[in-house]
């Protein structure tokens, strides 16, 4: 039997038309997918990602753990609620899971993971813990529920929905989060707009939800968040990388941290003996048609695939990342196999659309 968010019988009793999605019961869309995603890019929106795993980690060895466990350095981290997005790395290279790291102190952190991945990314950190023997505990907190808030009205809905949250998220900067009544307020999220994660206790959830609807911001199912996330350029793990995959390879080299030679993170060998091979990069279609994953991709360097695609509503047409040889370049046409038949297309830079705004066409 699927799992239930604290939130289940809520999107239930709105009509939310529910699919099994990593074990859970999640709501899909409430009606009609377009339409909540272009609420989320014209004014607010909201998500029920209570599927994801916050980890409470603690200990005198905490910063030094996280050091040595992850591929981006947390010892950047110095002010307490600032955010850190990084891969989990296994000895091959390999992407166990990303994932985002908050700060509050050397010994105290919060790590939150990806619903799919979470009972292998706890057993990974487990071993880990105890092959180092590091002095750290690491606690799970199925006991609270996450609520993302997303949009260009999403911050002064949430701060009408939590009278007083103002004083403290008012002057958040992205990537950064400060507690509010038991309520861990996040500016960080998956769909490239402003906004902010909520993360609260379990049983305040309905309450919260209900007090954001009151302020105007939409319910919202995972379809329109899996083509925000897509138009925003950002992975989807399991689509776009996995443990198969270097983060090199999944566009992620901006969140692996060489710098200091000294430290000696899981997968760094690998990645330093594997230098990168492919480019991620995004694909429009030109002909009719709708890009999906893993589907030929045909350039002057050689061929590719995809790792995610769509229809974009904000751009109206179809959209894709492509993982191909290194040398290709945005502009140049490519073409694409759907359903034995070449369709043309062309590349682009990523991110497609941020800020509601189209950055490409």
């Amino acid at each position: 039997m699927a799992k239930q968010t604290p939130l289940h019988a809520t999107h239930v009793a709105a009509g939310a038309r529910m699919v099994d999605f990593a074990g859970w019961d999640m709501p899909v869309n409430y009606g009609s997918q377009i339409e909540e995603h272009h609420v989320v890019r014209r004014d607010a929106g909201m998500f029920d990602v209570s599927h994801m795993l916050a980890l409470d980690l603690e200990g005198a060895d905490a910063t030094k753990w996280l050091r040595g466990l992850l591929a981006n350095d947390v010892s950047k981290l110095r002010t307490p609620g600032k955010a850190l997005y990084s891969c989990m790395l296994n000895p091959a290279g390999g992407v166990i899971d990303d994932l985002i790291v908050y700060y509050f102190s050397d010994d105290n952190y919060r790590i939150v993971v990806n619903a799919g991945t979470a009972d292998k990314d706890l057993s990974w950190m487990r071993r880990n813990i105890a092959d180092t023997g590091a002095n750290v505990t690491l606690e799970s907190r199925r006991d609270l529920a996450m609520i993302a808030v997303q949009g260009p009205n999403a911050r002064a809905k949430t701060w009408q929905a939590l009278p007083g949250s103002e004083s403290v998220a008012g002057e958040l900067k992205p990537f950064q989060a400060a507690w509010f009544d038991e309520i861990l307020i996040a500016r960080t999220g998956y769909t490239g707009e402003d906004g902010y994660e909520l993360t609260v206790p379990a049983d305040r959830a309905v309450a919260i939800w209900d007090a954001l609807a009151a302020a105007g911001v939409a319910p919202c199912g995972l379809g329109a968040r899996d083509t925000l996330r897509l138009e925003a350029g950002m992975n989807l793990y399991g689509q776009d990388m996995d443990d198969t995959v270097s983060p090199l390879d999944a566009g992620l080299a901006w969140t692996v941290d060489f710098k200091d030679e000294t430290r000696d993170f899981v997968g760094r060998e690998a990645l330093l003996a594997k230098p990168q091979a492919n480019e991620m990069i995004g694909l429009i279609l030109d002909d009719k048609g709708v890009l999906r994953a893993h589907m030929k991709v045909f350039t002057a360097h050689g061929e590719g695939e995809t790792t995610s695609g769509t229809f974009s509503p904000t751009l109206e047409k179809s959209i894709a990342f492509a993982r191909l040889p290194l040398g290709v370049v945005a502009g140049a046409p490519v073409e694409v196999e759907i359903r034995g038949k070449r369709a043309a297309a062309h590349l682009v830079k990523l991110p497609f659309v941020r800020n509601g705004k189209a950055l490409t066409g």
